[in-house]
């Protein structure tokens, strides 16, 4: 049941954006547009309401409940750059806007390590969220399976930490052709 929440949640976000986008660029709705884009948020909200009401009524947590907590921990953090992300494209496919510009060398290196950060503060509402889950229902035995994410938070963070390490040491180098345009 969870997973299938998960799944239908994951379908929600990129329907909001997509249909907020289409309203802003298409349809020159602008404040519609703003409407469908801050329901992103509320299916994060669904998600977990729904997650704790779950877990609440008896059943026992499985790996899906733990990847909800996960979920919403990124969500809240990479939203809103996944949102601009959609955006520049839109703007640039659909209204004239600027063509979106591709990250080189330090500035590459740097938006890596901004992206470590990101990871942390995603990891850390993650386990926040797996915390009061396991709190809420109170019955270790019950929660077992959501402890285990701990580790996979720690070893998300951990790739992060090694991607950008990677572009500190070896910088991703500027293309002949992205150099003339």
């Amino acid at each position: 049941m969870i997973l299938s929440i998960i799944i239908a949640c994951e379908i929600g976000f990129w329907a909001v954006i997509v249909l907020g986008l289409l309203a802003r660029y298409i349809l020159k709705a602008k404040r519609l547009g703003l409407v469908l884009i801050a329901l992103a948020p509320v299916i994060d909200l669904v998600l977990l309401i729904t997650t704790a009401v779950h877990l609440r009524a008896g059943a026992d947590a499985k790996w899906a409940h733990g990847l909800a907590a996960v979920y919403i921990g990124f969500s809240i953090v990479y939203g809103p750059g996944i949102v601009r992300w959609a955006d520049i494209r839109f703007s640039h496919r659909f209204a004239d806007g600027p063509a979106p510009t591709r990250l080189w060398g330090t500035d590459y290196t740097v938006a890596c390590w901004k992206d470590v950060a990101r990871t942390l503060l995603a990891a850390a509402i993650s386990a926040l969220v797996l915390f009061g889950l396991i709190w809420l229902v109170g019955d270790a035995a019950r929660t077992a399976a959501l402890e285990h994410w701990y580790l996979i938070l720690i070893a998300i963070c951990g790739i992060d930490l090694i991607w950008a390490a990677s572009y500190t040491i070896w910088p991703r180098p500027l293309k002949q052709n992205a150099a003339a345009a």
